[in-house]
């Protein structure tokens, strides 16, 4: 395919996809303020389009609230996570996705505690939150300040906080009827409307500063030492990126769980990367494999019947698959444009 098309073809993708995700975000607004005149004849419009799918395509899916909001999460999770994941990988930090994953788990844990033992009521999401952007920089503040090996603070966080987030589940083991195993493994029941609401406003905030520092972020992926010397705040940048990432890893967690959120920051650059030509080639492609996946995942999973994040890596590996047999290279030979 001449390059000038495929480039328009992705720009086309990527143009779509956001038009998407401007529809979720919304239908998420309007779900919120459905209480209101106006707002509430326009999300009835919703639910309108929601039963005309299920009419046309047989199911008994769309008419749901609870399903757009869930299938507004995911699509949002495949813009965001590959957006992160691009930076990650070419920085070789591919692990920090799980191991904040991790940590966020932790952070459930030790919303649901609080919950159990006090009359206060904690959005398990929030605690989340809050705990693994803790983690983020506790993991960058280890690796700047110890002599050990880049990756030795990594998987000293992921192993820890996850058995922080085991030793409070089991002390704490009959006092919530919360089915924890969910958060593990991934549930369209996970996502609650806050939880939600939360995932379009963190995902408009991280492309937000994505777009806002492209170029700097881009400095220091391909060249860190270069970028100090032109002065430019390496460790702001380092943080800012690592803090993205546990918003993502947070919001991903709903739908795929502590066990396959990484998944979703990897495979789909993985993919990009087997066919892209530029480091801004591959950040669109990772988008647009990572819309694939999200949409022919949940496709896998209301067909079947089967857990909506194991069905999304699966197409997410497939698309990986595919993109080696259509790839010329047998190396990777990007450009930093």
């Amino acid at each position: 395919m001449h390059r000038e098309t495929r480039l328009r073809l992705e720009l086309i993708g990527i143009g779509a996809t956001g038009l998407l995700a401007a529809v979720m975000i919304g239908f998420l607004a309007l779900d919120y303020l459905q209480d209101y005149a106006v707002a509430g004849a326009m999300y009835e419009q919703y639910r309108i389009a929601g039963r005309l799918l299920d009419y046309v395509l047989g199911t008994n899916v769309f008419r749901h609230p609870f399903m757009w909001r869930s299938i507004a999460t995911g699509i949002l999770i495949g813009i965001v996570a590959p957006l992160v994941g691009t930076y990650l990988v070419h920085r070789e930090m591919a692990l920090i996705g799980e191991t904040l994953a991790h940590t966020a788990f932790a952070g459930v844990a030790i919303g649901l505690l609080f919950s159990a033992t006090t009359d206060l009521g904690v959005s398990l999401l929030l605690a989340a939150l809050v705990v693994a952007i803790l983690g983020a920089l506790g993991v960058q503040w280890l690796t700047e300040h110890t002599d050990t090996y880049g990756d030795v603070p990594i998987a000293i966080m992921l192993t820890g906080s996850f058995a922080v987030g085991t030793l409070i589940i089991s002390y704490g083991r009959g006092m919530t009827g919360i089915n924890v195993e969910n958060y593990l493994f991934g549930s369209i029941s996970v996502v609650t409307p806050g939880g939600a609401r939360l995932m379009a406003a963190l995902s408009v905030a991280v492309v937000a500063v994505v777009v806002a520092t492209y170029k700097q972020l881009l400095f220091i992926t391909f060249d860190e030492q270069a970028a100090r010397v032109a002065r430019l705040n390496v460790t702001w940048y380092n943080t800012l990126l690592i803090v993205m990432t546990a918003v993502v890893v947070v919001g991903a967690m709903q739908i795929l769980g502590v066990i396959l959120v990484a998944a979703m920051l990897v495979i789909p650059v993985a993919a990009a990367t087997q066919i892209a030509h530029s480091f801004r080639e591959t950040l669109f492609c990772s988008i647009l494999f990572g819309q694939v996946s999200i949409l022919g995942g949940f496709a896998v999973s209301i067909g079947g019947s089967l857990p909506t994040g194991g069905s999304i890596v699966i197409v997410a590996i497939a698309c990986y698959l595919i993109a080696i047999v259509a790839s010329s290279r047998t190396t990777a030979a990007i450009s930093t444009h």
